[in-house]
């Protein structure tokens, strides 16, 4: 958590109603997706927060409401103090137009964000032609020209007259970091901005984003299934990774810390799944998870979310839900002396050697359960056999 915010988000909840046929409709009431539920996560100034988690577990929803772009069903949502939906009903002190512009974001497919029909230099100064109607047209068109310099594009009067359709992925990509960087905007949602791109270039276009980064001041959101993308980003920008499990996060903190002792199980089997994010690990082994098999997100599970593929759950796991607490890991000794906290937070119970789960009875299936059950066998043929 931030002292002075750039985007706060406070137990923000988005649930969905599904969709229903028309005699279905009439039968029952909508399926309600709980996409994100009761979220908190401070960004600040030109911070850095890897959101990571399987498809579908609510990343994507959660970074479009943190830029304002989805609105919660419950909690708030602010920038700079400001609640950003009641700024947009025409409340509070900064105008709804300044956020919409201070909050940008780079879709995982460029190709499909850009006009197809209009040059990359008329899509590049519609925002300008929008937001600064004062500019002169010279003035916005060499600003374009500038950017796409300093993204790499040369020679830009080449690629500034060029169509979509004419340039690789990787150069549409640039052109969505431009049209979102013209904005000068305080946050940048990255949809998984490199997914589509070829490894080479994915390490290329995440340098780029970090250089920007010190360059304009901008805050990223970016959101991957990779947890080695994630890595690499928060690693080199001193940023953190949050892991995401259907609509919670679970783990948050610098990327060190979280990958290189995570807390929770859920965290532990991305991390197995991921080869290249400790290549020494040995991989043969069984994953640590108990079914591949992920609930239903309208139905979530009581208690832990996780409990239901948690290798190392127990009876009070499908009862309480625990909360993010503080893991104490994160600290260090600043240069003057006073120890800081990078907030390695985590929500499993397993993280409080006095909660009641060390009591609790191992769920079925489990680590404990299994080898609890080989132990009592073992014992039962060495009693049989002495008779």
């Amino acid at each position: 958590m931030s002292d002075d915010p750039v985007v706060s988000l406070q137990n923000v909840e988005v649930h969905f109603e599904k969709e229903q046929g028309l005699i279905e409709s009439f039968r029952s009431d909508p399926d309600v997706v709980r996409a994100v539920d009761d979220v908190s996560l401070d960004i600040g100034s030109n911070d850095v927060v890897a959101l990571v988690g399987e498809s579908g577990c609510g990343k994507t929803t959660l970074g479009k409401t943190a830029i304002g772009v989805q609105r919660p069903t419950g909690g708030s949502v602010r920038y700079r103090g400001q609640d950003v939906w009641d700024a947009k009903s025409g409340g509070g002190e900064i105008p709804f137009a300044e956020i919409r512009r201070s909050l940008q974001i780079i879709h995982q497919d460029p190709g499909a964000a850009i006009n197809p029909n209009r040059t990359v230099m008329k899509s590049l100064t519609a925002p300008l032609k929008r937001w600064q109607p004062e500019m002169a047209a010279e003035d916005r068109r060499a600003r374009v020209l500038r950017m796409l310099e300093r993204v790499g594009m040369r020679p830009a009067d080449d690629y500034a007259y060029r169509y979509p359709h004419q340039l690789s992925g990787g150069e549409q990509q640039r052109v969505a970091l431009v049209r979102a960087l013209l904005m000068n905007p305080d946050l940048i949602l990255a949809d998984e901005a490199v997914s589509a791109l070829d490894v080479s270039l994915r390490v290329e276009t995440m340098d780029l984003l970090l250089e920007l980064q010190d360059q304009f001041d901008t805050s990223f959101l970016f959101i991957s299934h990779n947890l080695s993308n994630a890595r690499y980003l928060a690693e080199k920008s001193g940023g953190r990774i949050g892991i995401m499990y259907l609509g919670q996060l679970v783990e948050i903190g610098p990327a060190d810390e979280v990958l290189g002792n995570p807390k929770h199980p859920y965290t532990k089997v991305l991390r197995w799944a991921t080869a290249d994010v400790d290549p020494d690990e040995a991989m043969d082994e069984a994953p640590p998870i108990r079914t591949i098999d992920i609930p239903d997100p309208v139905d979530p599970p009581s208690g832990c979310r996780f409990h239901t593929r948690c290798p190392v759950g127990r009876e009070v796991c499908t009862r309480q839900s625990p909360t993010l607490e503080d893991s104490g890991d994160g600290i260090e000794r600043d240069s003057d002396g006073t120890d800081v906290d990078r907030g390695h937070c985590a929500a499993c119970f397993r993280s409080d050697p006095d909660h009641e789960y060390w009591e609790s009875e191992p769920l079925d299936g489990t680590d404990e359960a299994m080898l609890d059950r080989a132990n009592r066998s073992t014992n039962f043929a060495t009693e049989s056999d002495s008779e």
